[in-house]
């Protein structure tokens, strides 16, 4: 069985056909439209476009924000301006197919339990390191979406009290500390600081500004500055994995993101920040810690598997 998924980006709109083992059959990606109207319009286009090519069966569909319970309306979008819109009949509409939409971290979470790091357990927490923090919770098999359909927003978990202001409105959430955003803030104080940050000085001298991947390359090379900015937000991610066991007791935490690509230099710290702030650690099973597999694919490949499911 062969099914669409679409995963709408901020930049990009990434689409692909899926089949049932989670392999990419075909892949299309086309720029993000401004207005919310060509932006479903793209979608259709890209859905029928594949249509066209292949026999396949329903559409998912993976966007930024607040998506219902019947996985059929969003109810607010960071980046684009829906509010309530009813995007699930627009583009089964359009398509000619049935159409669902989901949350794309969930859809990222869902891929990786299905076929990426994730596969093998019932209980699985999934955390995307980008911009933001994304959340998705696998639980006894199935996605935990709560009462409203929106659960799972773990990078606003309340994480400093009177915290940095987030962009949600709330100030001192989880993913102004251990973001790809928040590296390059650290990245930014240790270079204002001297001794350490002698060579992200001297990056941004030369370049402006001080991006997540330079932090990265840095990292890798072995540079005490990067290491420790890296120090600083991997601590704070594994901090709320420790508060996130208390409550869910998951088997694993997946980390996906452009700062995963890090590896153990970002696992490690986690895992002795997650250790310290476990409750009863050294008498309980604690979870492991495993790096995303399917990358930039993951969204549409989520969002596919779960096309026409009730997962």
């Amino acid at each position: 069985m062969l099914k669409v998924g679409i995963d709408i980006g901020g930049t990009k709109i990434a689409g692909g056909v899926v089949d049932q083992d989670g392999h990419i059959v075909e892949q299309l990606r086309v720029d993000t439209p401004s207005d919310t109207d060509a932006l479903a319009q793209a979608v259709v286009d890209m859905a029928r476009y594949f249509r066209a090519a292949h026999r396949v069966a329903a559409v998912g569909v993976a966007a930024a924000g607040f998506i219902d319970r019947d996985r059929a309306t969003v109810i607010h979008a960071p980046n684009i301006d829906w509010h309530n819109e009813p995007l699930k009949a627009t583009l089964e509409d359009g398509i000619g197919l049935p159409v669902t939409i989901e949350n794309d971290a969930n859809a990222a979470g869902w891929a990786e339990f299905r076929f990426g790091a994730g596969r093998g357990v019932e209980h699985m927490i999934m955390l995307t390191m980008g911009t933001g923090v994304g959340g998705a919770i696998v639980l006894d098999g199935q996605l935990f979406r709560g009462g409203h359909g929106i659960a799972a927003e773990l990078g606003h978990t309340r994480f400093i009290r009177d915290g940095l202001l987030c962009g949600c409105g709330q100030r001192g959430c989880l993913e102004q500390y251990a973001s790809g955003r928040a590296l390059q803030r650290e990245a930014g104080e240790i270079a204002d600081a001297g001794g350490i940050g002698a060579a992200l000085a001297a990056h941004r001298n030369e370049h402006g500004s001080i991006s997540g991947p330079a932090v990265s390359r840095l990292v890798l090379a072995g540079d005490a500055g990067a290491a420790e900015a890296l120090r600083r937000v991997a601590t704070a991610l594994g901090e709320a994995c420790g508060g996130f066991q208390a409550v869910l007791d998951p088997e694993l935490f997946v980390i996906g993101g452009g700062v995963a690509q890090l590896g153990d230099a970002l696992l490690e710290p986690m895992r002795v920040a997650y250790e310290r702030s476990l409750p009863g650690y050294g008498d309980r099973p604690i979870a492991t810690f495993a790096i995303a597999k399917l990358v930039n694919d993951a969204g549409l490949i989520g969002a596919a598997d779960l096309a026409g499911t009730e997962a």
